[in-house]
């Protein structure tokens, strides 16, 4: 029994797990943000709900499978109806989905907006890489892509690895806006319960708060075409104060978004009538 319970507890734990997939994994990543510690929390007693309905159908069907077999019921029953039974078949189940509604509704609701945000990133999907864009932070924008295999570092992790992740401060409501260029992409994260379309000419929003600094990973999770599976997605979470002077140093490092001086034109070279002449001759 012991091992039963040990074997069901590693499907619903997630306290095994990081910031990133591991090999063997059976459960979710461990949770970056308070909305994905719920969406676990749900899913955890949705999975209970639903052994609990299976095991109790499963018995039923051995119950009745020995119960009325031919062997002993030579003489079958002639009954077809039970008002009480029909009832309680149709009322129970409709009460199990409601009471698992209500606090689904609830967490669909929670994952649309914030009251307010401390900032606002925009990522643009393209094939086959991001673009990530800071309106609040100088307007600069950069683009993202994969660590091709033979480039990649010790510790890099194979198409997980880009070469400039999407950087946000921990501790802060950060509002994500959500599009694509060409075709239809999605942007995940999954520890962060992170899954948002990104649609040509429409602008999509979710939101996020990652407790904790570090290395997020996530993928596209949209059929993109040929480098769908070369789309990761990165995200290096930065204590306020790193944050704010790698916000700095990027403004200069990315600046692709600044007025660009427009050269004078030059000035009207006029030439007379007889200086033409002279040049002539002086040509022949």
């Amino acid at each position: 029994m012991k091992s039963i319970l040990s074997v069901f507890f590693i499907f619903i734990s997630f306290e095994l797990y990081g910031k990133q997939a591991t090999d063997w994994q059976l459960s979710f990543q461990n949770p970056a943000t308070d909305l994905m510690g719920s969406v676990v929390g749900l899913h955890n007693v949705i999975l209970i709900v639903m052994s609990l309905i299976t095991l109790f159908v499963l018995f039923l069907l051995f119950y009745v499978s020995f119960r009325f077999s031919a062997k002993r019921n030579p003489i079958p029953s002639t009954r077809t109806h039970n008002t009480v039974v029909e009832v309680l078949w149709t009322a129970i189940p409709i009460v199990i989905l409601v009471v698992l509604a209500v606090p689904s509704f609830k967490l669909l609701y929670q994952q649309e907006k914030s009251e307010n945000y401390d900032m606002t990133v925009k990522v643009i999907g393209h094939q086959w890489y991001w673009e990530y864009e800071y309106p609040d932070h100088g307007d600069f924008y950069f683009e993202s892509y994969m660590i091709q295999d033979e480039d990649l570092k010790e510790g890099d992790l194979r198409l997980l690895t880009v070469d400039n992740p999407l950087v946000i401060p921990a501790n802060k409501n950060v509002q994500i806006l959500i599009t694509a260029g060409d075709v239809l992409h999605s942007w995940a994260v999954p520890s962060m319960g992170l899954k948002t379309d990104a649609v040509p000419g429409r602008l999509n929003e979710t939101w996020v708060n990652v407790k904790e600094p570090g290395i997020y990973r996530g993928q596209c999770s949209e059929i993109c075409g040929s480098g769908h599976g070369f789309m990761p997605v990165v995200v290096k979470v930065l204590p306020e104060r790193e944050f704010m002077a790698w916000a700095n140093e990027a403004k200069n490092n990315y600046a692709i978004n600044e007025d660009i001086e427009i050269d004078k034109p030059e000035e009207e070279i006029v030439i007379s009538q007889n200086n033409i002449i002279q040049l002539e001759e002086n040509n022949l």
